[in-house]
């Protein structure tokens, strides 16, 4: 999760789509330049131990475009395939 908020704040667009579940991964990724996140906060997760193959993490980041500040708050689920961790989305809650 960690790494995938850094490639976002990076804008590192191949990162973000290699980490992305290939069964919801899209086709083209476009990241907003006027976007600077800028926080990071866990709220609460579970699983995603190392003999896990499912996590979720809720959290919320934070984020400006020009002088407004605004967050997204997210359940995310994650799938572990051949030891590597993949973002699949958000859970239904």
């Amino acid at each position: 999760m960690r790494s995938r908020y850094t490639a976002f704040a990076l804008r590192n667009r191949d990162y973000l789509l290699d980490s992305w579940h290939p069964s919801t991964r899209p086709a083209v990724l476009d990241l907003d330049p006027d976007v600077r996140w800028f926080r990071l906060e866990i709220l609460h997760k579970s699983g995603g131990g190392l003999l896990d193959n499912r996590g979720t993490v809720e959290f919320r980041a934070d984020f400006r475009v020009g002088s407004t500040e605004r967050s997204q708050r997210e359940n995310s689920l994650f799938l572990r395939q051949d030891k590597v961790w993949f973002y699949v989305g958000p859970t239904e809650t």
